[in-house]
């Protein structure tokens, strides 16, 4: 079981030839929604992948929730842990460029409403897995941290977005995933040292005993370990939208971790998986199936 705490949303997504700069308008060429949030797209991907996941999470009343819980539904994502508030839905304003990069504003509303009381209502088993990330309040987060140690639950950190005040949690999460952007970021925030990345990576496991992974986009993904660096290959494709691929990669290396495979083999499929989710627009609609990512796999 992969339990999920974290944000759902909608996505309101515009396609643009270039992304803006600082007050600059731009003409769009298209407009479309999609369920997303990184909760929400992260417990998707893990149930694509063919694990048992539960979400927990916090929409609103209105138009937008339906539609936002939609893919979870049909995924057979488990949503009793899911409440109604009178905030709403949560959403994310994307602008997507020519070039497949992208431009995104949050609006937490109903995701802010995530207390760590939903926290204390869970239980979790030995052995069982935790994902979460930075886009329901720090103190849920720090929370189910704890919850996962004290149950020896497997936890695991998205890092997004970047908040400086979530530097601590770093060090509670058996296993961290953050982009390169972000990394470098949490490693200034935490004074970490060591010769370029892969040092400070190394200085951040030899502190805490943890695994942290860090994403490199087209160019795959490295892990520092306590027993050294661990690196996987992305597949070699022409992005049409990059927004779901760090959510799918999480997503998946969670369900990876779950079924038993070692962390290389996780990463590798993970990173497939990323891959793929480049291909397609939107972020939940983009994330593969299981036998997509294996048949990608098998060409390598």
């Amino acid at each position: 079981m992969i339990t999920v705490i974290g944000s759902i949303n909608l996505d309101l997504i515009a396609t643009v030839d270039r992304l803006p700069k600082p007050g600059e308008t731009v003409p769009g060429s298209s407009f479309a929604t999609a369920a997303g949030g990184k909760g929400a797209n992260q417990a998707l991907a893990a149930a694509r992948a063919g694990a048992s996941v539960r979400m927990v999470g916090a929409v609103g009343n209105d138009a937008f929730a339906d539609e936002a819980l939609a893919l979870l539904d049909t995924g057979g994502v488990d949503l009793s842990g899911v409440a109604r508030t009178g905030e709403p839905t949560g959403t994310a304003l994307i602008l997507v460029g020519g070039d497949g990069e992208n431009m995104i504003a949050v609006v937490p509303g109903a995701n802010g409403t995530v207390s760590a009381a939903a926290v204390d209502a869970l239980r979790f088993g030995k052995g069982e897995h935790l994902l979460l990330q930075h886009e329901i309040p720090l103190a849920t987060v720090a929370r189910a941290l704890d919850a996962a140690r004290r149950a020896e639950a497997v936890s695991i950190l998205n890092t997004a977005p970047f908040r400086i005040e979530a530097a601590p949690l770093l060090a509670k999460a058996d296993l961290v995933i953050a982009n390169e952007t972000e990394f470098d970021f949490y490693a200034a925030a935490l004074a970490l040292e060591g010769a370029g990345r892969e040092g400070r990576m190394g200085d951040f496991c030899a502190k805490t005993g943890r695994t942290v992974i860090v994403t490199l986009g087209g160019d795959g993904v490295v892990a520092a370990t306590p027993e050294g660096i661990v690196r996987a290959e992305a597949l070699r494709v022409t992005p049409v939208d990059t927004v779901g691929a760090g959510d799918t990669f999480c997503g998946y290396l969670a369900a990876g971790l779950a079924e038993g495979l070692s962390l290389p083999e996780a990463m590798r499929r993970a990173a497939a998986a990323g891959s793929l989710a480049c291909l397609k627009p939107g972020a939940q609609p983009s994330i593969p199936l299981e036998a997509d990512v294996a048949a990608a796999l098998a060409t390598l």
